[in-house]
């Protein structure tokens, strides 16, 4: 350490070599300064590899030589003990990093706009925007298809079943053989005779 040094520091390479030699491990995952006997019983040999003890205490460790942390390894069960529910807990955390997601309170969503210079009184946005689906675009049908659900009064959601009720619905309403000889309504009653048509075969309706 140099005099001139106000702090104290030490930052020549040699100090650093010194301080990085202590409890060093080295590729194979051995701690080449440690001075413990291996814990399995019987082996004199050099403990310079540590294991878990437990799956739920991971911070404490046995000391074994190379060929018993080996053995220890082959039969390490991280989930030995747990059952189904557990396992289960701990792929569901697992999903989000063991980071489970929490609901934003209404309070940090006010917040949240109110630091974009928005003010939102009504709750129009955030969470209860997704509350309005909106208007829906509807399915994409053959504009004749379209114009014949339009004629029935029906939406494009409708089953085939429900189509050939209205039709019959409407057949004995606007026929004359049903109304007495009424002619009043045949025009009416040629589009529902032609909507049917379009709709009877058509493969978009269930």
């Amino acid at each position: 350490m140099s005099k001139s040094d106000p702090f104290g520091f030490n930052i020549s390479a040699a100090a650093d070599k010194k301080r990085r030699s202590k409890g060093r491990r080295g590729m194979s995952g051995a701690f080449e300064s440690s001075t413990r006997v291996c814990d399995q019983a019987g082996c004199e040999e050099p403990g310079k590899y540590r294991a878990p003890k437990s799956p739920k205490v991971l911070d404490d460790y046995y000391w074994f030589c190379k060929d018993h942390v080996r053995d220890y390894n082959l039969n390490w069960n991280y989930f030995q003990g747990q059952s189904e529910e557990e396992f289960q807990n701990f792929l569901d955390n697992a999903t989000v990093w063991e980071r489970p997601t929490k609901p934003f309170s209404k309070a940090k969503e006010a917040q949240g706009w109110a630091r974009h210079g928005i003010s939102d009184p009504h709750e129009m946005l955030g969470v209860n925007a997704t509350l309005n689906p909106g208007r829906s675009l509807g399915r994409k049908l053959p504009p004749t298809e379209k114009r014949a659900l339009d004629i029935l009064d029906l939406r494009d959601s409708t089953t085939k079943a429900e189509i050939k009720k209205t039709y019959k619905a409407l057949i004995k309403v606007m026929h004359p053989d049903m109304n007495g000889g009424d002619r009043s309504q045949e025009d009416m009653l040629q589009e529902v005779l032609w909507a049917w048509e379009q709709l009877k075969e058509s493969r978009n309706f269930k």
